[in-house]
C-alpha cells in the first residue's frame, strides 16, 4: 500500500492528538453555577437561597456560605441545585461551590434584590435621561450591584444567560436601566442594606412576549394572541425568505447611496413574527425571565404598556396574567409587583377626545384594584409631547420606592396619589369622593384641570372643577343634568390634582362606555 504524503500524515497524527486530548474534557463537565452566581452578587436576606447550575451527572456539588454548607448530586441531566437557609443583610461574603473543581465567588452581599423589566422606558438608560453626567459622577455605591440580562426571544424556557454582577459606579451606571437604578438607589438610601437590581428588559416589545406560554394558552380570552402567532409560524418560513430578498435589497440600495456620495437613512425591513423574534408571544419570558427563575428576590417593578395601547382592553386580561405567570413559576405567593402608568406623550388637545393611551391607563389602574400587592406610579407630571421616552426618570424611580417601602417593607406611609372611589350626582354638579387622600387633596396651580364632563347624549365637554373637603365637585353650565365625569382622559393628560403626601392623582373616568379598543384583539 502506498504511503500517505507527510502533510497528510501530519494531519492525520493532529487529528488524532485533538480528539485523545478532547476525549477527557468530552467526559468531564465542570461544576458551574449559572450566570446569577459570580462575584458582586447580591443574594435576598431572610428567604430561602436557592442555588443551582450544572456538572456531571452524579457529582457531589458542595456549595458554602459563611458558617452554612449545602450540597447535592447532580440528575442525570448534570443539574443541580440546593438550597441555603436565610440569612440577614450584610456581607461580604465568600461563597464556595465546590465539585471535581472548585469556585470561589469573592464579594457576595446579602440584601435585597428586585427584578426590573418592561420595554425601552425601564431600558432607557441613566446615561440618556436628565442630569446625567451628575447622577453618573455620583454614582459610586459598593451596596448597589447591578446584573443585566441579555435582550433575547426563546421559543422555549431558557436555562442561563451570559451576564455578571457589577458593582454600581461611574463605569457601570451609564447604560443600567435609569428607572432601575434610581428605584434602587431610593431604597438603599431608605433601608441602609445592600440592594441588587436585576435589569431584564426589551424596548418596543408588548406584554405577550414576557408573558408564561403556559399562562396564554389557558385564557380564553387571550386566544386571538395564541392564534395570530401559530399562523405567524405557519408562515414564516415563506414570509423569512421575502425578508431576505428585502434584505439584500436594502443593502444594495444603501451600498449605491454610499457610492454616490449620499446619506441614507432607510431603516432596514423587520424581520417576520417568528420563534425568536421579540414580539412572539412568550418569547422574552423564555429567553429573559425563565433563566431567573428560581433566584430569591423581594419584588418586581414594571414600566411597560406603549407596544399594547391599541389593545388597551385586552390588556386589562393580559397585563394581570402576565404577573400571575411569573408568581406561578416562582411559587413564592404574590410578591410586590410595582408598575409605572403611562406618562403623557403627543400633541396637547384642548378639547375632550378618545385616547388609546387613556385606556391603557385605565387598564393599568383596574389591574391596581384588583390584582393583590401591586401599586402604580402615577407620573402625569412627567411627560414629553414629542418624546415617548421622557428624560425625567428620577421621580419615576423614586415613586416606585415608595411604594416598595409600603407594600413590600410594610411601613405606614402614602404610596399613592388619589384613586378615585365613586361618585354622585348633586344639584346638577358631580361630587368625586377618592381614596388615598393622604392629608387631603391638593390643586398645583391656580384651579384644577382635566376634568370633562357629560350628560346622557355622551358629548364631553370641559368642565369646571374644585376641592370640597375630600371630594372633588365638577360642573358646566353645558351640562345641566351630568351622567359621567373623566379626568385626564387623554394622550398628554394636563392634571394637577395631588394629595398632600406629594403624589399625584391618576387619571380615570366614572363610565364605562366603549371606547377605541373595545373591539381589538
Amino acid at each position: 500500500m502506498r504511503a500517505l504524503p507527510f502533510r497528510m500524515r501530519r494531519l492525520g497524527l493532529a487529528c488524532l492528538t485533538t480528539v485523545l486530548v478532547s476525549l477527557p474534557l468530552l467526559a468531564r463537565a465542570d461544576v458551574k453555577p449559572v450566570a446569577l452566581f459570580t462575584d458582586h452578587a447580591v443574594l435576598q436576606q431572610r428567604a430561602d437561597i436557592p442555588v443551582w447550575g450544572t456538572a456531571d451527572p452524579g457529582e457531589e456539588v458542595v456549595v458554602t456560605l459563611g458558617e452554612q454548607k449545602a450540597s447535592t448530586v447532580a440528575g442525570d441531566d448534570g443539574k443541580w441545585r440546593v438550597k441555603l437557609a436565610p440569612v440577614p443583610a450584610g456581607g461580604p461574603y465568600e461563597m464556595v461551590i465546590a465539585g471535581k473543581n472548585r469556585i470561589v465567588l469573592a464579594d457576595v452581599m446579602i440584601g435585597e434584590v428586585w427584578i426590573c423589566s418592561g420595554q425601552s422606558n425601564m431600558q432607557w438608560s441613566v446615561a440618556a435621561s436628565a442630569n446625567a453626567e451628575q447622577e453618573i459622577a455620583s454614582s459610586a455605591n459598593p451596596m448597589i450591584r447591578l446584573f443585566t440580562v441579555p435582550r433575547q426571544a426563546k421559543p422555549e424556557p431558557h436555562a442561563d444567560v451570559d451576564a455578571a454582577w457589577a458593582v454600581c459606579g461611574p463605569e457601570t451606571v451609564p447604560g443600567f436601566s435609569a428607572v432601575g437604578y434610581f428605584f434602587g438607589r431610593y431604597l438603599q438610601r431608605h433601608l441602609n442594606v445592600p440592594v441588587g437590581l436585576i435589569n431584564t428588559s426589551y424596548g418596543g416589545t408588548p406584554a405577550e412576549a414576557w408573558t408564561s406560554w403556559a399562562k396564554l394558552t389557558c385564557m380564553p380570552e387571550l386566544q386571538p394572541i395564541v392564534d395570530r402567532y401559530r399562523q405567524a409560524l405557519e408562515q414564516y418560513p415563506e414570509n423569512l425568505k421575502k425578508h431576505e430578498a428585502a434584505l439584500q435589497a436594502y443593502r444594495e440600495e444603501a451600498r449605491a447611496a454610499r457610492q454616490r456620495g449620499e446619506q441614507f437613512n432607510k431603516r432596514p425591513p423587520n424581520p417576520p413574527m417568528g420563534p425568536e423574534h421579540s414580539h412572539s408571544p412568550a418569547g422574552l419570558y423564555n429567553g429573559m425571565i425563565a433563566p431567573l427563575v428560581p433566584y430569591a428576590f423581594r419584588g418586581a417593578i414594571w414600566y411597560q404598556g406603549e407596544s399594547n395601547a391599541g389593545r388597551a382592553y385586552q390588556y386589562r386580561t393580559l397585563f394581570p396574567a402576565m404577573i400571575e405567570s411569573w408568581r406561578e413559576v416562582w411559587n413564592e405567593g404574590e410578591f410586590p409587583f410595582l408598575f409605572v402608568q403611562l406618562a403623557p406623550f403627543m400633541k396637547i388637545q384642548p378639547e375632550p377626545m378618545e385616547s388609546a393611551w387613556a385606556e391603557l391607563r385605565e387598564a393599568q389602574l383596574l389591574t391596581m384594584l384588583n390584582c393583590p400587592n401591586t401599586a402604580m406610579a402615577v407620573i402625569t407630571d412627567v411627560g414629553d409631547e414629542n418624546d415617548i421616552h421622557p428624560k425625567q426618570k428620577q421621580p419615576v424611580g423614586e415613586r416606585l420606592g415608595i411604594a416598595a417601602r409600603a407594600l413590600a417593607y410594610g411601613e405606614q406611609i402614602e404610596y399613592s396619589g388619589p384613586i378615585y372611589d365613586s361618585m354622585e350626582v348633586r344639584d346638577g354638579k358631580v361630587v368625586l369622593h377618592f381614596t388615598h387622600v393622604d392629608g387631603g387633596l391638593e390643586c398645583r396651580g391656580d384651579k384644577l384641570t382635566g376634568f370633562t364632563i357629560c350628560g346622557e347624549d355622551r358629548n364631553f365637554v370641559n368642565a369646571e372643577a374644585e376641592i370640597v373637603g375630600d371630594t372633588v365637585v365638577v360642573s358646566s353650565p353645558a351640562v345641566p343634568q351630568p351622567a359621567a365625569v373623566r379626568f385626564g382622559w387623554a394622550n398628554y393628560p394636563v392634571v394637577n390634582l395631588w394629595n398632600k403626601a406629594g403624589l399625584p392623582a391618576s387619571p380615570f373616568r366614572t363610565d364605562d362606555f366603549p371606547g377605541l379598543t373595545a373591539d381589538a384583539k
